[in-house]
């Protein structure tokens, strides 16, 4: 990873800010109306699917260690005349430490409107990254893929924080596993009745 011309101190110092900000200000987070959300029995908010032809899934993910927990809904687009299948859209709501706030938020940025192929390389080069234990990644091609989410380098130090970043990844990854399976169903049950 590039160092910016300066020490470790300065990096990670650099790095938490990063972080601080983006579980601040988090994409992708639903909580009213205009996020998609609607708060019908004051329990909570319902995530309404926008994209009808789209195939809709989500997963609740919950970190006993630190208390994370997160619901990520997504809709997946399936693919045109054999075409890729494409994340059309990917929301999220819950609550937790700010590692967690931040990597689902650096998430949503970056497979939403991407192939499923394309965010589950992403998924598995972020888990490389929170496996390194600090080391890095030394695939430059993978570093520059995963963009911001480089700075959980540094979280990747810390075992029991790996769990906060890796929450929302291995939700969006069950989201579309289940939203693709309910896909495949649907089809084979559409087959079915044609003949």
């Amino acid at each position: 990873m590039a160092d910016f011309g300066m020490d470790d101190e300065e990096l990670e110092q650099m790095y938490q800010e990063v972080i601080l900000d983006a579980a601040r200000d988090p994409h992708g987070r639903v909580g009213d109306q205009a996020d998609g959300g609607e708060d019908s029995d004051g329990d909570g908010v319902t995530i309404r699917v926008e994209h009808e032809a789209c195939l809709a899934a989500e997963s609740h993910q919950f970190n006993p260690t630190c208390g994370d927990q997160a619901t990520i809904h997504v809709e997946v687009a399936p693919g045109e005349q054999g075409g890729p299948d494409l994340i059309q859209r990917i929301v999220w709501q819950g609550s937790g430490c700010s590692i967690s706030q931040a990597s689902l938020s650096i998430m949503v940025d970056l497979v939403q409107g991407q192939t499923v192929d394309h965010a589950m390389d992403l998924a598995a080069d972020f888990r490389r990254l929170m496996e390194s234990r600090g080391a890095g990644l030394e695939d430059e091609q993978a570093q520059d893929a995963l963009g911001d989410a480089m700075v959980f380098q540094g979280v990747s130090k810390y075992p029991m924080r790996i769990k906060c970043a890796l929450l929302g990844w291995e939700g969006m990854k069950a989201s579309v596993a289940q939203a693709l399976s309910a896909g495949r169903e649907g089809s084979e049950g559409e087959k079915e009745e044609q003949v």
